[in-house]
Protein backbone atom coordinates (compact mmCIF):
# COMPACT_ATOMS: atom_id res chain seq x y z
CA UNK A 1 0.00 0.00 0.00
CA UNK A 2 1.40 3.36 -1.00
CA UNK A 3 1.25 6.48 1.15
CA UNK A 4 -0.83 8.11 -1.58
CA UNK A 5 -3.38 5.33 -1.27
CA UNK A 6 -3.65 5.79 2.50
CA UNK A 7 -4.28 9.53 2.23
CA UNK A 8 -6.89 9.32 -0.54
CA UNK A 9 -10.52 9.68 0.47
CA UNK A 10 -12.77 6.72 -0.31
CA UNK A 11 -15.52 7.18 -2.87
CA UNK A 12 -19.20 7.11 -1.84
CA UNK A 13 -19.49 3.66 -3.39
CA UNK A 14 -16.52 2.39 -1.41
CA UNK A 15 -17.95 3.86 1.79
CA UNK A 16 -21.21 2.02 1.14
CA UNK A 17 -19.47 -1.28 0.37
CA UNK A 18 -17.08 -1.07 3.33
CA UNK A 19 -18.04 -3.43 6.19
CA UNK A 20 -19.50 -1.38 9.02
CA UNK A 21 -20.46 -2.07 12.64
CA UNK A 22 -23.31 -0.21 14.34
CA UNK A 23 -23.72 -0.16 18.12
CA UNK A 24 -26.25 2.65 18.65
CA UNK A 25 -29.40 2.49 16.54
CA UNK A 26 -33.00 2.78 17.77
CA UNK A 27 -35.57 0.49 16.17
CA UNK A 28 -38.35 3.05 16.55
CA UNK A 29 -36.08 5.72 15.07
CA UNK A 30 -35.27 3.89 11.85
CA UNK A 31 -38.58 3.09 10.15
CA UNK A 32 -39.07 3.67 6.46
CA UNK A 33 -41.46 6.64 6.00
CA UNK A 34 -43.62 4.55 3.68
CA UNK A 35 -43.90 1.88 6.38
CA UNK A 36 -44.97 4.44 8.98
CA UNK A 37 -47.70 5.73 6.66
CA UNK A 38 -48.90 2.24 5.72
CA UNK A 39 -48.96 0.94 9.30
CA UNK A 40 -50.83 4.06 10.41
CA UNK A 41 -53.56 3.35 7.84
CA UNK A 42 -53.75 -0.29 8.89
CA UNK A 43 -54.10 0.41 12.61
CA UNK A 44 -56.27 3.52 12.27
CA UNK A 45 -53.72 5.95 13.73
CA UNK A 46 -54.68 9.42 12.52
CA UNK A 47 -52.06 11.46 14.34
CA UNK A 48 -49.43 11.62 11.58
CA UNK A 49 -48.55 15.18 10.50
CA UNK A 50 -48.21 13.97 6.89
CA UNK A 51 -49.49 10.89 5.07
CA UNK A 52 -47.38 11.11 1.91
CA UNK A 53 -44.20 9.10 2.60
CA UNK A 54 -41.82 11.67 1.12
CA UNK A 55 -43.44 14.56 2.97
CA UNK A 56 -43.54 12.48 6.14
CA UNK A 57 -39.82 11.71 5.94
CA UNK A 58 -39.12 15.42 5.50
CA UNK A 59 -41.31 16.27 8.50
CA UNK A 60 -39.44 13.84 10.76
CA UNK A 61 -36.06 15.30 9.78
CA UNK A 62 -37.19 18.90 10.18
CA UNK A 63 -38.86 18.22 13.53
CA UNK A 64 -35.66 16.59 14.77
CA UNK A 65 -33.58 19.59 13.69
CA UNK A 66 -34.79 21.66 16.63
CA UNK A 67 -31.57 21.65 18.63
CA UNK A 68 -33.44 20.24 21.62
CA UNK A 69 -33.26 16.64 22.83
CA UNK A 70 -36.74 16.91 24.33
CA UNK A 71 -38.27 18.10 21.01
CA UNK A 72 -36.28 15.45 19.17
CA UNK A 73 -37.75 12.74 21.40
CA UNK A 74 -41.32 13.89 20.70
CA UNK A 75 -41.11 12.53 17.15
CA UNK A 76 -41.07 8.99 18.53
CA UNK A 77 -44.71 9.22 19.57
CA UNK A 78 -45.65 8.68 15.92
CA UNK A 79 -43.40 5.71 15.25
CA UNK A 80 -44.27 3.96 18.51
CA UNK A 81 -47.97 4.48 17.77
CA UNK A 82 -47.74 2.23 14.70
CA UNK A 83 -45.57 -0.42 16.41
CA UNK A 84 -48.15 -1.95 18.73
CA UNK A 85 -48.93 -5.29 17.07
CA UNK A 86 -46.89 -8.42 16.53
CA UNK A 87 -47.16 -8.07 12.75
CA UNK A 88 -45.95 -4.45 12.82
CA UNK A 89 -42.99 -5.28 15.05
CA UNK A 90 -41.94 -8.22 12.87
CA UNK A 91 -42.15 -6.06 9.76
CA UNK A 92 -40.25 -3.10 11.21
CA UNK A 93 -37.45 -5.32 12.56
CA UNK A 94 -37.12 -7.25 9.29
CA UNK A 95 -36.93 -4.04 7.26
CA UNK A 96 -34.37 -2.63 9.70
CA UNK A 97 -32.05 -5.60 9.15
CA UNK A 98 -32.54 -5.40 5.38
CA UNK A 99 -31.81 -1.67 5.26
CA UNK A 100 -28.69 -1.96 7.39
CA UNK A 101 -27.35 -4.86 5.34
CA UNK A 102 -27.95 -2.92 2.11
CA UNK A 103 -25.82 -0.15 3.62
CA UNK A 104 -22.89 -2.47 4.27
CA UNK A 105 -23.50 -3.05 7.99
CA UNK A 106 -22.27 -6.53 8.93
CA UNK A 107 -23.02 -6.38 12.65
CA UNK A 108 -25.56 -4.21 14.46
CA UNK A 109 -26.93 -3.84 17.96
CA UNK A 110 -30.39 -2.33 17.67
CA UNK A 111 -32.20 -1.09 20.76
CA UNK A 112 -35.82 -0.50 21.65
CA UNK A 113 -37.99 -0.15 24.77
CA UNK A 114 -40.47 -3.07 25.07
CA UNK A 115 -42.59 -1.05 27.51
CA UNK A 116 -43.51 1.33 24.68
CA UNK A 117 -45.22 -1.36 22.61
CA UNK A 118 -47.92 -2.65 24.96
CA UNK A 119 -50.88 -0.44 24.06
CA UNK A 120 -52.63 -3.08 21.91
CA UNK A 121 -52.35 -5.80 24.52
CA UNK A 122 -49.01 -7.41 23.80
CA UNK A 123 -46.97 -8.66 26.75
CA UNK A 124 -43.32 -7.74 27.19
CA UNK A 125 -42.34 -11.27 26.17
CA UNK A 126 -44.49 -11.13 23.04
CA UNK A 127 -42.85 -7.85 22.04
CA UNK A 128 -39.36 -9.30 22.41
CA UNK A 129 -40.24 -12.46 20.51
CA UNK A 130 -41.86 -10.52 17.65
CA UNK A 131 -38.83 -8.24 17.23
CA UNK A 132 -36.45 -11.19 17.38
CA UNK A 133 -38.52 -12.98 14.72
CA UNK A 134 -38.34 -9.91 12.53
CA UNK A 135 -34.58 -9.61 12.80
CA UNK A 136 -34.10 -13.28 11.90
CA UNK A 137 -36.37 -12.76 8.89
CA UNK A 138 -34.42 -9.66 7.87
CA UNK A 139 -31.12 -11.52 8.17
CA UNK A 140 -32.56 -14.27 5.95
CA UNK A 141 -33.70 -11.78 3.31
CA UNK A 142 -30.29 -10.14 3.39
CA UNK A 143 -28.59 -13.51 2.79
CA UNK A 144 -30.87 -14.14 -0.17
CA UNK A 145 -29.78 -10.77 -1.57
CA UNK A 146 -26.11 -11.74 -1.20
CA UNK A 147 -25.44 -9.68 1.92
CA UNK A 148 -24.39 -10.65 5.43
CA UNK A 149 -25.59 -9.11 8.66
CA UNK A 150 -25.97 -10.20 12.25
CA UNK A 151 -28.30 -8.24 14.52
CA UNK A 152 -28.27 -8.30 18.32
CA UNK A 153 -30.89 -6.61 20.47
CA UNK A 154 -30.48 -4.19 23.36
CA UNK A 155 -33.57 -3.91 25.54
CA UNK A 156 -34.06 -0.36 26.74
CA UNK A 157 -35.80 0.95 29.85
CA UNK A 158 -37.09 4.52 29.87
CA UNK A 159 -35.21 6.58 32.45
CA UNK A 160 -38.29 8.61 33.43
CA UNK A 161 -40.29 5.43 34.18
CA UNK A 162 -39.99 2.81 36.92
CA UNK A 163 -39.69 -0.47 35.01
CA UNK A 164 -35.92 -0.70 34.61
CA UNK A 165 -35.45 -3.74 36.85
CA UNK A 166 -38.29 -5.54 35.09
CA UNK A 167 -36.73 -4.80 31.68
CA UNK A 168 -33.28 -5.82 32.93
CA UNK A 169 -34.71 -9.16 34.05
CA UNK A 170 -36.37 -9.51 30.65
CA UNK A 171 -33.04 -8.87 28.92
CA UNK A 172 -31.42 -11.53 31.05
CA UNK A 173 -34.13 -14.10 30.25
CA UNK A 174 -33.65 -13.60 26.51
CA UNK A 175 -29.87 -13.25 26.51
CA UNK A 176 -29.44 -16.56 24.67
CA UNK A 177 -32.25 -15.78 22.24
CA UNK A 178 -31.11 -12.66 20.41
CA UNK A 179 -30.85 -10.12 23.24
CA UNK A 180 -27.24 -9.10 23.90
CA UNK A 181 -27.63 -6.34 26.51
CA UNK A 182 -29.54 -3.57 28.26
CA UNK A 183 -29.79 0.21 28.06
CA UNK A 184 -31.63 3.15 29.56
CA UNK A 185 -32.74 6.05 27.38
CA UNK A 186 -34.86 9.18 27.40
CA UNK A 187 -34.32 12.75 28.54
CA UNK A 188 -31.19 12.94 30.72
CA UNK A 189 -31.89 16.17 32.64
CA UNK A 190 -33.72 15.38 35.85
CA UNK A 191 -33.49 11.62 35.31
CA UNK A 192 -30.01 10.53 36.47
CA UNK A 193 -28.94 6.95 35.81
CA UNK A 194 -28.51 6.39 39.55
CA UNK A 195 -32.30 6.16 39.81
CA UNK A 196 -31.95 2.73 38.21
CA UNK A 197 -29.17 1.30 40.34
CA UNK A 198 -31.17 -1.80 41.22
CA UNK A 199 -31.33 -2.76 37.54
CA UNK A 200 -27.62 -2.23 37.01
CA UNK A 201 -26.68 -4.10 40.18
CA UNK A 202 -28.87 -6.99 39.05
CA UNK A 203 -27.20 -7.12 35.61
CA UNK A 204 -23.74 -7.07 37.14
CA UNK A 205 -24.65 -9.98 39.41
CA UNK A 206 -25.86 -11.84 36.33
CA UNK A 207 -22.63 -11.06 34.40
CA UNK A 208 -24.67 -9.29 31.74
CA UNK A 209 -23.80 -6.30 29.57
CA UNK A 210 -25.28 -2.81 29.56
CA UNK A 211 -24.77 0.59 28.06
CA UNK A 212 -26.24 3.86 29.33
CA UNK A 213 -27.33 6.95 27.43
CA UNK A 214 -25.08 9.54 29.08
CA UNK A 215 -23.22 12.70 28.14
CA UNK A 216 -25.54 13.73 25.31
CA UNK A 217 -27.83 16.54 26.52
CA UNK A 218 -26.37 16.50 30.02
CA UNK A 219 -22.69 16.82 30.83
CA UNK A 220 -19.93 15.23 32.83
CA UNK A 221 -22.00 14.35 35.93
CA UNK A 222 -24.15 12.07 33.79
CA UNK A 223 -21.07 10.29 32.42
CA UNK A 224 -19.49 10.02 35.86
CA UNK A 225 -22.61 8.49 37.36
CA UNK A 226 -23.05 6.07 34.48
CA UNK A 227 -19.51 4.78 34.94
CA UNK A 228 -18.63 5.10 38.60
CA UNK A 229 -22.01 4.50 40.21
CA UNK A 230 -23.73 2.27 37.67
CA UNK A 231 -20.78 0.45 36.04
CA UNK A 232 -21.72 0.92 32.38
CA UNK A 233 -19.74 -1.10 29.84
CA UNK A 234 -20.25 1.58 27.17
CA UNK A 235 -21.47 5.18 26.98
CA UNK A 236 -24.45 5.90 24.75
CA UNK A 237 -23.19 9.06 23.02
CA UNK A 238 -20.70 10.24 25.68
CA UNK A 239 -19.96 13.20 23.43
CA UNK A 240 -19.80 15.63 26.37
CA UNK A 241 -16.60 13.97 27.61
CA UNK A 242 -15.08 16.79 25.57
CA UNK A 243 -15.94 19.08 28.50
CA UNK A 244 -13.13 17.38 30.44
CA UNK A 245 -10.53 17.88 27.70
CA UNK A 246 -8.68 21.19 27.51
CA UNK A 247 -6.91 22.23 24.30
CA UNK A 248 -4.45 25.08 24.83
CA UNK A 249 -3.75 27.80 22.32
CA UNK A 250 -0.54 26.06 21.23
CA UNK A 251 -2.44 22.84 20.52
CA UNK A 252 -1.33 20.90 23.59
CA UNK A 253 -4.06 18.78 25.16
CA UNK A 254 -4.72 18.10 28.84
CA UNK A 255 -7.21 15.46 29.93
CA UNK A 256 -9.17 15.81 33.15
CA UNK A 257 -9.39 12.81 35.43
CA UNK A 258 -12.71 11.56 34.05
CA UNK A 259 -11.62 11.88 30.43
CA UNK A 260 -8.33 10.16 31.25
CA UNK A 261 -10.22 7.36 32.97
CA UNK A 262 -12.48 6.87 29.95
CA UNK A 263 -9.50 6.70 27.61
CA UNK A 264 -7.31 4.58 29.89
CA UNK A 265 -10.08 2.04 30.51
CA UNK A 266 -10.94 1.92 26.78
CA UNK A 267 -14.59 2.69 27.51
CA UNK A 268 -16.43 2.77 24.18
CA UNK A 269 -18.13 6.00 23.11
CA UNK A 270 -21.21 5.44 20.92
CA UNK A 271 -20.88 8.71 19.00
CA UNK A 272 -23.70 9.76 16.65
CA UNK A 273 -22.51 12.87 14.77
CA UNK A 274 -25.65 13.88 12.88
CA UNK A 275 -27.94 13.24 15.84
CA UNK A 276 -25.57 15.11 18.16
CA UNK A 277 -25.80 18.15 15.88
CA UNK A 278 -29.60 17.93 15.78
CA UNK A 279 -29.93 17.82 19.56
CA UNK A 280 -27.39 20.59 20.15
CA UNK A 281 -24.65 18.41 21.59
CA UNK A 282 -22.37 19.63 18.78
CA UNK A 283 -22.62 22.67 16.53
CA UNK A 284 -21.36 21.13 13.26
CA UNK A 285 -19.47 18.15 11.88
CA UNK A 286 -16.26 20.19 11.91
CA UNK A 287 -16.78 21.08 15.58
CA UNK A 288 -17.91 17.60 16.60
CA UNK A 289 -15.58 16.14 19.25
CA UNK A 290 -15.11 12.97 17.23
CA UNK A 291 -12.18 14.55 15.38
CA UNK A 292 -10.25 15.25 18.58
CA UNK A 293 -11.30 11.97 20.20
CA UNK A 294 -9.99 10.10 17.15
CA UNK A 295 -6.65 11.90 17.37
CA UNK A 296 -6.40 11.17 21.08
CA UNK A 297 -7.27 7.52 20.41
CA UNK A 298 -10.32 7.22 22.62
CA UNK A 299 -12.42 4.11 21.92
CA UNK A 300 -14.62 6.14 19.56
CA UNK A 301 -17.26 4.52 17.36
CA UNK A 302 -19.54 5.93 14.64
CA UNK A 303 -23.30 5.38 14.84
CA UNK A 304 -26.63 6.49 13.37
CA UNK A 305 -28.86 6.82 16.48
CA UNK A 306 -32.12 7.37 14.56
CA UNK A 307 -31.93 6.90 10.82
CA UNK A 308 -35.44 8.26 10.13
CA UNK A 309 -35.22 11.38 12.29
CA UNK A 310 -31.69 12.18 11.15
CA UNK A 311 -32.21 11.19 7.51
CA UNK A 312 -29.01 9.22 7.82
CA UNK A 313 -27.27 5.88 7.45
CA UNK A 314 -23.85 4.55 8.41
CA UNK A 315 -22.60 5.43 4.93
CA UNK A 316 -23.86 8.99 5.28
CA UNK A 317 -22.27 9.33 8.72
CA UNK A 318 -18.90 8.16 7.39
CA UNK A 319 -19.37 10.31 4.28
CA UNK A 320 -19.69 13.43 6.45
CA UNK A 321 -16.57 12.46 8.41
CA UNK A 322 -14.57 11.73 5.26
CA UNK A 323 -15.55 15.13 3.84
CA UNK A 324 -14.95 17.01 7.09
CA UNK A 325 -11.80 15.39 8.45
CA UNK A 326 -10.30 13.83 5.33
CA UNK A 327 -10.68 10.34 6.74
CA UNK A 328 -9.47 7.40 4.66
CA UNK A 329 -10.36 3.72 4.53
CA UNK A 330 -7.77 3.23 7.27
CA UNK A 331 -9.73 5.60 9.53
CA UNK A 332 -12.99 3.86 8.68
CA UNK A 333 -11.43 0.52 9.53
CA UNK A 334 -10.16 1.92 12.83
CA UNK A 335 -13.66 3.07 13.84
CA UNK A 336 -15.17 -0.22 12.67
CA UNK A 337 -12.71 -2.42 14.56
CA UNK A 338 -13.28 -0.24 17.64
CA UNK A 339 -16.99 -0.92 17.38
CA UNK A 340 -16.58 -4.65 16.86
CA UNK A 341 -14.22 -4.88 19.83
CA UNK A 342 -16.90 -3.15 21.90
CA UNK A 343 -19.87 -5.32 20.88
CA UNK A 344 -21.76 -7.35 23.47
CA UNK A 345 -21.26 -10.75 21.84
CA UNK A 346 -18.59 -13.24 23.01
CA UNK A 347 -14.92 -12.42 22.44
CA UNK A 348 -14.26 -15.26 20.01
CA UNK A 349 -17.19 -14.18 17.84
CA UNK A 350 -16.00 -10.56 17.84
CA UNK A 351 -12.52 -11.70 16.86
CA UNK A 352 -13.89 -13.82 14.04
CA UNK A 353 -15.85 -10.86 12.67
CA UNK A 354 -12.76 -8.65 12.77
CA UNK A 355 -10.38 -11.17 11.18
CA UNK A 356 -12.72 -12.89 8.74
CA UNK A 357 -15.10 -10.13 7.67
CA UNK A 358 -13.93 -6.61 8.53
CA UNK A 359 -10.20 -6.72 7.81
CA UNK A 360 -10.59 -8.71 4.56
CA UNK A 361 -13.33 -6.33 3.44
CA UNK A 362 -11.16 -3.27 3.91
CA UNK A 363 -8.14 -5.01 2.38
CA UNK A 364 -10.17 -5.65 -0.76
CA UNK A 365 -11.23 -2.02 -0.98
CA UNK A 366 -7.66 -0.82 -0.48
CA UNK A 367 -6.49 -3.22 -3.18
CA UNK A 368 -8.78 -1.42 -5.62
CA UNK A 369 -6.68 1.71 -5.15
CA UNK A 370 -3.48 -0.20 -5.76
CA UNK A 371 -4.86 -1.70 -8.96
CA UNK A 372 -6.20 1.67 -10.11
CA UNK A 373 -2.84 3.34 -9.44
CA UNK A 374 -1.00 0.60 -11.31
CA UNK A 375 -3.30 0.96 -14.34
CA UNK A 376 -2.92 4.75 -14.28
CA UNK A 377 0.88 4.37 -14.30
CA UNK A 378 0.76 1.79 -17.07
CA UNK A 379 2.35 -0.89 -14.90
Amino acid sequence: MTSETVTTAPTPDQIRRAPKVLLHDHLDGGLRPATVAELARECGYDGLPETDPEALGTWFREAADSGSLERYLETFAHTCAVMQTREALVRVAAECAEDLAADGVVYAEVRYAPEQHLEAGLTLEEVVEAVNEGFREGERRAREAGRRIRVGVLLTAMRHAARSLEIAELANRYRDAGVVGFDIAGAEAGHPPTRHLDAFEYLKRENNHFTIHAGEAFGLPSIWQALQWCGADRLGHGVRIIDDIHVAGDGTVKLGRLAAYVRDKRIPLELCPTSNIQTGAASSYAEHPIGLLRRLRFRATVNTDNRLMSGTSMSREFGHLVETFGYTLDDMQWFTVNAMKSAFIPFDERLAMINEVIKPGYAELKAEWLFREAVAKGL
